[in-house]
């Protein structure tokens, strides 16, 4: 087959390029390859709603079959591409089928870090990862027979999932090798709030431990529990397992494509060929926080002003720019990236990067369970942690995308509106 715009990937990314390439006007044959056999979905709710059922499958769907027809957007479920020529532009799948295309497009997205301790070797019954629909399917099929959790990763999959377990009525453990939970992400002071929040609820939470080994039934094939570096065994008749991801970043390098941590793209989402372009959990690319927001350090530095961001808001703009790099306009990627974490009665919301910051301003009214802390350089608003408060969230996003600021003294006071007072 042929067409004019291939899309490899069919997740946030993939969908919201193609959607686009309609919106603005492009007129050619777009064809979007997805591995899983399910129709295009949204990811966030399958560690919370969806494993507690909450929501139904149906209603992750991005878009119905009517609207892929009506956008002659040619959707291939169930398709792996094994093999890119970018000289001769063909893409072969993995049935041995040859695409022609025009214009490539890698929306490969990542896939879940493994584990890899003894006790692991035999493929266990009872170990589960949780990055697509199928992962969410069959750990939401084995919850009604297990009650002892254990999951491996303070970070937000992990998290939201040990809540919505927790929630289920499993006596949920996390352990974090780290010494604090979401530590990438937030600041000490939001990571103890957490820690503290989560453990009030019931959660086991072990900070600064590691995983030795898994004990494994030798005649069921399941596991019993888990050995940590501490010395302590906790039985576990389910392992969760999120500690990361890895970018899918094969494709790019069979085409030679430079690769670093991730499919390399510029402010316009092209790979360094500078004609296939790249978006998406599978790109690093140039910091796209407006030259207002970014620390001197890294200006004019380009190695070390690389980020690679996970986040739905990311995909759907990069795509943005990506499509109208298709159409052969220059619009060049720049956003204040944004991120939520749902983990049971805590809403996390990040607005902007921190990094760089020098001061802090902490706001809490505890009585109505919200914190927020405000990151500051030289006195101008950098981002915020808001934890149940949706308004502050609003106004930092507001400010950062603006170029204004929020003065420090005034946002001290929680009972001020940040609102009103962005200058």
């Amino acid at each position: 087959m042929k067409t004019d715009v291939l899309i490899i990937g069919a997740s946030q990314a993939g969908v919201q390029l193609a959607i686009s390439l309609r919106e603005d006007g492009f007129t050619g044959t777009i064809t979007m390859v997805g591995e899983e056999n399910h129709r295009p979905y949204q990811r966030p709710a399958l560690s919370k709603e969806f494993l507690a059922g909450e929501v139904e499958s149906e209603q992750l769907i991005f878009r119905s079959n009517d609207f892929w027809d009506d956008q002659r957007i040619t959707l291939l479920k169930n398709t792996r591409i094994t093999d890119v020529d970018g000289d001769a532009k063909t893409a072969k799948t993995d049935a041995g089928e040859e695409i022609h295309y025009g214009r490539l497009v890698l929306a490969t997205g990542a896939r879940a870090r493994r584990l890899s301790v003894p006790g692991l070797e035999s493929n266990p019954a009872g170990v589960h990862y949780l990055r697509t629909a199928d992962d969410a399917l069959e750990l939401k099929a084995a919850v009604p027979d297990v009650q002892n959790v254990v999951v491996i990763g303070g970070g937000f999959i992990g998290l939201e999932a040990a809540c919505s377990l927790h929630g289920m009525g499993k006596s949920v453990t996390v352990v974090e090798a780290g010494p604090r939970l979401v530590g990438r992400a937030v600041s000490a002071e939001v990571a103890e709030l957490f820690v503290e929040k989560h453990r009030e609820r019931g959660l086991d939470i072990r900070l600064e431990t590691g995983l030795d080994s898994v004990e494994v039934d030798e005649q069921s094939n399941k596991i019993t529990g888990v050995n940590l570096s501490d010395g302590n065994r906790i039985p576990a008749d389910l392992l969760l397992v999120g500690i990361g991801v890895i970018p899918n970043t094969e494709l790019a390098e069979q085409l030679g494509l430079k690769v670093d941590g991730g499919i390399v793209v510029d402010e316009y989402a092209r790979t360094s060929d500078g004609h296939t372009l790249a978006v998406g959990d599978c790109t690093i690319l140039p910091n796209p926080l407006p030259e207002h927001l970014k620390a001197p350090s890294v200006h004019g530095t380009p190695a070390s002003d690389q980020v690679r961001i996970e986040s739905v808001n990311h995909a759907i703009e990069q795509a943005k720019t990506a499509s109208q790099s298709v159409l052969g306009r220059r619009v060049r990627y720049e956003s204040v990236p944004w991120f939520w974490s749902n983990q049971a009665d805590l809403r996390l919301q990040i607005a902007g990067l921190k990094d760089g910051y020098t001061d802090t301003v902490t706001r809490s009214v505890p009585e109505k369970n919200k914190h927020t802390v405000l990151y500051y350089r030289d006195g101008k608003i950098l981002a915020a942690d808001c934890i149940n408060a949706p308004l502050d969230f609003m106004a930092v996003r507001q400010a950062l995308t603006a170029g204004k600021n929020i003065p420090a003294d005034e946002a001290a006071d929680p009972n001020t509106i940040l609102k009103k007072v962005i200058c």
